[in-house]
């Protein structure tokens, strides 16, 4: 299928590695152009370079995404440098999950306030792409934690608030064909990752994860990037204000 995103123009931040750096590079497989942040500036560069090899423009910027004017900056120097801007995904987290002050403020300021932020900055530049060819599109990355609760931890309640957040652009972005849509995936596996550093420190735990899901495995990044992808491109144009679940069915809640 022809997703309809060639010559397309993306941002996509926490694109350095994992789930990130998957939908970055298959963004680029399918012909847009992308732009990505992360904090470290090697892997930013290093994401850059394997875009390009793709064939298409690509920029990139290191970025602490708890910096408000850093964010808007990079957001709006991205969008010149691609000239023009389709598709905005917000995945940058701090991927805590303790329950104390310093735990909150950092998921508030990077998930919560980076994806205000740089839907902010965008919006201007998403309507104007929508006004030019009928849609334009932002994804937000959540997670089945949204809906778990198995002990006080800030990780969960702030990507329960990116959901709610997300509905109310999609509500606002419609009447201008500028869609809103999240991406909760449940447990993924890549090397360095939370799942990675879990199998390496806690194998016993790591097991136990393992089972639970119905699949018997965790997901790649990749097939994470695939979801979005597709919720991203023209082809899902009638498709807004959804959560959508990338979990293999581990999760018991019903969505309807």
């Amino acid at each position: 299928m022809d997703l309809q995103l060639k010559g397309k123009k993306a941002i996509v931040t926490g694109a350095s590695r994992g789930i990130g750096r998957s939908i970055a590079e298959l963004l680029a497989e399918e012909g847009c152009d992308v732009a990505v942040c992360a904090r470290g500036e090697d892997g930013v560069a290093e994401t850059v370079k394997a875009l390009q090899a793709k064939g298409v423009r690509a920029w990139g910027r290191a970025v602490d995404i708890a910096d408000g004017p850093a964010i808007r900056a990079f957001v709006a120097d991205a969008a010149e440098a691609l000239g023009g801007l389709d598709v905005l995904v917000s995945n940058a987290s701090a991927l805590v999950s303790g329950g104390g002050e310093d735990d909150w403020r950092a998921m508030f300021e990077v998930d919560m306030l980076g994806a205000v932020r740089t839907w902010e900055a965008a919006q201007p530049h998403l309507e104007k792409a929508a006004a030019a060819s009928g849609d334009a599109c932002f994804i937000i990355t959540s997670s089945v934690s949204a809906a778990e609760a198995n002990g006080v931890s800030a990780y969960g309640p702030m990507k329960a608030a990116l959901i709610h957040f997300a509905k109310g652009v999609a509500k606002v972005g419609a009447p201008k064909q500028v869609r809103c849509n999240v991406v909760s995936p449940g447990t993924v596996f890549f090397e360095g990752g939370v799942w990675g550093n879990v199998k390496a420190n806690a194998p016993g735990f790591f097991d136990q994860m393992i089972k639970r899901n119905p699949t018997g495995r965790m997901a790649t990044p990749e097939e994470v990037a695939a979801a979005t992808v597709f919720l991203a491109s023209p082809r899902s144009a009638f498709t807004t204000g959804i959560n959508m679940l990338v979990d293999g069915a581990i999760s018991s809640r019903v969505n309807f």
